[in-house]
């Protein structure tokens, strides 16, 4: 059987669509980092250690609209932090008008934010944005306010975590009512995997029309957290599977299950995810279709939480030549697999140094 996804939902962040479409991977994403400035200091944050309390200049606008220029198959942009609506100034004058270039180009555009804060300044975002993506892991405030400043260098009150809480429910809830489209994302980690079920419920009720869950991985913050063996993800997703709202997409990444996988509990849950219907999986868009631009520094990387060096700058290079330098690097060619039959393009440099160290993808083949 085939496993490639029985649904047609448009997802342009995917890899595996331009893939398909070019017959190699092209640059289609491009991913901005506006901001190292949060109002929290989650314990998974995957760019925990860049966060600061004060930052510097940020790169002329202009230097990156004459960059994005320049993309030839461009189709999303990305915009993440920190939280990048933490700093109204440049909401107004920095954020806006990139948002604004990407809608006159008809490029598709996302905002990685905690909506936290007041609700005008997500109103203002809102018709420049196609999807509003939220981290959301959490029963209630307490979780909140545990997860959420678990790595804080003061003490944040319970009175104050909950009111942050109720205004992130309540921006939710009114974005959604208001036609945007909001997605929440869900780590399955030490905390949630007993209890993923209960937050799904939870994102339903905020109105979310998706609900996106990964496995944590060990970056930054979470670098000391435990992780969870394969068995409980298989068993958190099989879970979700079961009481998920069907009528809510589902959208799952960063899996470490393939096809090609030798372990047939691994294909069995590949096989469901394919057959449910309103559930996607999406393959890792960094360093397959996106690169990630540092707004202050200019240094384009693959990812904004990996430990891979810069592969160029905007004042040096055009964004498509260092694409292409990245495609060509050992770590990229040792996950640089495709499998048509089980329409995947393979693990991610995480999830095969976590996993699969000793696995060369490139001679595995979907057991069917």
């Amino acid at each position: 059987m085939r496993c490639v996804m029985n649904v047609q939902i448009l997802d342009p962040w995917d890899p595996i669509r331009s893939l398909e479409r070019y017959g190699k991977h092209v640059l289609t994403s491009v991913e901005f980092t506006v901001t190292n400035l949060c109002n929290m200091r989650c314990e998974h944050c995957a760019v925990g250690d860049a966060l600061v309390q004060k930052e510097g200049p940020r790169l002329p606008l202009d230097v990156l609209l004459a960059r994005l220029d320049e993309v030839e198959r461009l189709q999303t942009i990305s915009v993440t932090g920190g939280e990048p609506s933490y700093d109204a100034g440049a909401l107004r004058d920095y954020i806006v008008p990139l948002l604004q270039y990407a809608k006159r180009r008809g490029v598709r555009t996302q905002i990685n934010t905690n909506l936290t804060l007041d609700y005008e300044r997500y109103e203002t975002l809102a018709p420049y944005i196609d999807v509003f993506h939220i981290s959301y892991n959490y029963r209630g405030p307490e979780d909140f306010r545990r997860i959420g400043f678990a790595n804080a260098d003061r003490h944040v009150g319970e009175g104050t975590a909950r009111k942050m809480y109720d205004r992130m429910i309540e921006n939710a809830r009114r974005l959604a009512d208001g036609g945007a489209f909001v997605s929440a994302e869900s780590m399955i980690n030490y905390r949630t995997h007993e209890y993923i079920a209960d937050i799904h419920r939870a994102v339903v009720e905020m109105g979310c029309r998706r609900h996106e869950v990964h496995p944590m991985y060990p970056s930054a913050f979470a670098r000391g957290l435990p992780m969870l063996p394969k068995e409980d993800l298989r068993k958190a997703i099989s879970t979700l599977l079961d009481e998920r709202d069907r009528s809510v997409w589902m959208l799952f990444g960063t899996l470490p299950f393939f096809a090609c996988g030798d372990d047939p509990q691994d294909r069995a849950l590949v096989r469901r995810l394919a057959d449910e219907p309103n559930v996607t999986v999406r393959g890792d868009p960094d360093g397959r279709n996106r690169l990630n631009v540092n707004t202050f520094t200019g240094d384009v990387t693959v990812t904004d939480f990996s430990d891979v060096p810069p592969v160029g700058n905007l004042a040096n290079d055009r964004l498509d030549d260092l694409f292409d330098r990245w495609t060509e690097h050992e770590l990229q060619r040792k996950v640089s697999c495709h499998c048509p039959a089980a329409g995947c393009c393979g693990p991610n440099l995480l999830v095969a140094d976590m996993y699969y160290r000793d696995v060369d993808f490139m001679k595995r083949k979907a057991i069917l």
